[in-house]
């Protein structure tokens, strides 16, 4: 108090990418860390997320990032036909309920953090993204819960 605070910082540009998929059902998060947000990196999070949700079909709703597209992400909806993609619209944060998960989760974890170690931070984030819920009222908003109430 009383003192102009010191904020240092690394003097590269050292971060850390991260995956994540919300289920709009249970509010869960599938997350992991990758080096790159590139094609190769989005495969393995689809195979991720086909392992941790087996059996079922999956409607994956995407923003247009161009890491969400390529060859290796091909690949897997080709020899996975269960796993479906629905492109958001263009330039739409607010209408992709994942946003919202950073959003919290950046609240929550790393805004005026004093956390040296990127490392540590980053593993703060993704546990805060595995071990909490995350509600979205999108599919209420487009009345599937009660759609599916009727059938059930």
């Amino acid at each position: 108090m009383g003192q102009t605070p010191i904020v240092t910082t690394h003097p590269g540009r050292e971060k850390v990418n991260f995956y994540g998929t919300l289920n709009l059902r249970t509010g869960s998060v599938i997350a992991n860390q990758a080096d790159k947000m590139n094609a190769l990196a989005t495969a393995a999070h689809l195979e991720q997320l086909l392992s941790a949700v087996p059996d079922v079909p999956i409607l994956l709703l995407w923003d247009r990032a161009p890491w969400h597209r390529g060859e290796p992400i091909q690949q897997v909806l080709a020899a996975h036909p269960r796993l479906e993609i629905l492109y958001l619209p263009t330039a739409a944060p607010d209408r992709n309920p994942q946003e919202q998960v950073w959003k919290a989760t950046r609240t929550a974890v790393s805004h005026n953090h004093a956390q040296r170690d990127l490392a540590v931070l980053a593993s703060r984030f993704e546990r805060h993204l595995r071990d909490n819920t995350f509600p979205s009222s999108l599919l209420d908003l487009h009345g599937f819960n009660t759609i599916c109430a009727t059938f059930n």
